[in-house]
């Protein structure tokens, strides 16, 4: 079990994605409000749909903009400026007066949530130990699916709110303090991130964030792992590139598999399922208030999933079982979802319109335990990291431009094809199996660097004269933080 310092790191940065999922989810409920819709003065259906399109339009803009800046900034004071930036979007969100304001918060807000929900697993995975960066890591898509059912249920119940603004403002505004609270955490008491600041040149401060964040280790093996990090690191940079074209030559495998992990979980359907589960409801002939209900217990569903998985399961089993259990789940449930409201969505019969919502619970619930926290780490993890902040962008940069392409045809293709549009999803569903199958490796416990050696790339072997150096600088240290000590002392 990890210790409470580094789960207290890995909450705090959980915010991040907490706020992701909260914005993606209020949306839904905010704009079904008939206050809402009356005092931004009956939108037309473009408009409407504008509020879910800037926002994803915003997440891609983000993500993108995190494989520019994410490194110079550096983990800490990048995810600040976002921290501000979700902030001031989600005030302008809850004190909007006309459709262009709402709109204009949801694009800030979406720029800041799409590059926090690529940076935090990438943090977390830096700082956690090899036999624990699965709960640590995982407790990042932990924090989208509590976001997810807080929003849900925060929908529900202002649902019963007398009719007003207070109905939608009410739900934006709880989202305004946490940005402030996970920056007063970056600002204090969280790490920067040892693997950065090596990168950096900054070695006695990565020396010190490593010994505080691995406090698991004996002073030997803090010194032993710390000269494997460095080594590899200081070799990997040797040879650094810069351009996206070598990047694709020399680490193209990595590459692939980090940006296929995160653009595919967009084509099982997921997002589809999420944003028109309502709609799904509806077409069962299922009454309004019941729909809300039932949404809220989705998240719930989906949350309990992901956070029994991500204790139990990630670093025991492994990435790549689960992923592949993941994959061949979904597309069973996905299949009976389909057979069951094709079956019953005509029907009067009560209990298999209930079979038909078990189905979409079944396929929540083996999405967010093996997919979802699973495939924002794995993403990270792969990369070398020289790319992780670039080639991580991209893939955070393609799960949402699939997402608003497969989101935008939701309503067409339930209209025209119903059902059926699930078999689409299946179909992608089986094409990413067998790309998992064939190409994903497992990282369970092993650290970032030796992850190279399962991709066929160089790792390079510390020798016991670079742990002595580490030892000597170590011991110097210590040495320094004595004689200041002395000194303060003697000065007292």
């Amino acid at each position: 079990m990890a210790d409470w310092y580094t789960l207290g790191v890995a909450f705090f940065a959980a915010i991040g994605t907490f706020l992701f999922g909260f914005d993606t989810g209020i949306a839904t409920t905010t704009i079904a409000h008939q206050s809402w819709i009356d005092y931004m003065d009956h939108p037309s259906n473009g408009l409407t749909g504008a509020v879910v399109a800037v926002y994803i339009a915003g997440e891609a803009v983000g993500a993108l903009g995190q494989t520019f800046i994410g490194d110079r900034l550096g983990r800490i004071r990048f995810m600040q400026l976002l921290c501000v930036i979700v902030t001031i979007g989600t005030a302008i969100q809850t004190a909007s007066v006309s459709i262009g304001m709402f709109l204009a918060g949801r694009l800030l807000a979406g720029i800041a949530v799409g590059a926090m929900v690529a940076t935090v697993p990438i943090y977390l995975s830096e700082i956690s130990a090899p036999d624990q960066r699965g709960l640590i890591g995982g407790i990042s898509g932990c924090g989208i699916a509590f976001g997810t059912m807080v929003s849900n249920w925060v929908g529900f119940a202002c649902s019963y709110a007398t009719y007003g603004p207070v109905q939608w403002r009410l739900p934006l505004g709880i989202q305004i303090p946490w940005g402030i609270i996970m920056f007063a955490g970056l600002a204090t008491f969280m790490p920067a991130s040892p693997r950065q600041l090596l990168r950096g040149g900054r070695i006695e401060e990565a020396r010190y964030e490593f010994a505080r964040v691995r406090r698991d280790l004996q002073a030997h093996e803090v010194q032993s792992e710390f000269a494997l990090m460095r080594a590899q690191i200081e070799f990997e940079m040797a040879r650094e590139i810069t351009s996206y074209r070598e990047i694709f030559r020399l680490f193209g495998r990595r590459a692939m598999v980090s940006i296929v992990a995160q653009t595919m979980t967009s084509l099982t359907g997921i997002n589809v399922i999420q944003y028109y589960q309502t709609t799904l409801y509806k077409s069962l002939g299922i009454p309004q208030q019941t729909i809300l209900a039932l949404a809220g217990v989705y998240g719930t569903v989906a949350f309990v999933a992901n956070c029994i998985t991500t204790r139990y399961l990630t670093d025991q089993w492994g990435r790549r079982k689960m992923i592949l259990a993941g994959l061949t789940g979904i597309i069973a449930t996905s299949i009976y979802s389909a057979v069951m409201q094709h079956v019953f969505q005509s029907s009067d019969n009560r209990v298999g319109k209930g079979f038909a919502v078990l189905g979409i619970y079944l396929y929540v619930a083996w999405y967010y335990a093996m997919i979802n926290s699973t495939t924002w780490l794995y993403g990270a993890e792969v990369l070398p990291i020289a790319l992780r902040s670039k080639v991580m962008g991209l893939a955070a940069a393609g799960h949402f431009i699939v997402n608003v392409a497969v989101t935008e045809a939701g309503p067409s293709a339930f209209a025209n094809i119903g059902e059926n549009y699930y078999y689409v999803f299946v179909g992608c569903t089986v094409v990413f199996l067998v790309i998992a199958y064939l190409y994903f490796p497992e990282t369970r416990r092993k650290t970032l660097e030796e992850i190279a050696r399962a991709f066929g790339d160089k790792v390079v072997l510390v020798d016991e004269a670079l742990v002595e150096r580490e030892h000597a600088a170590l011991v110097k240290g210590d040495e320094e933080d004595g004689s200041t000590k002395v000194v303060q002392a003697e000065s007292t």
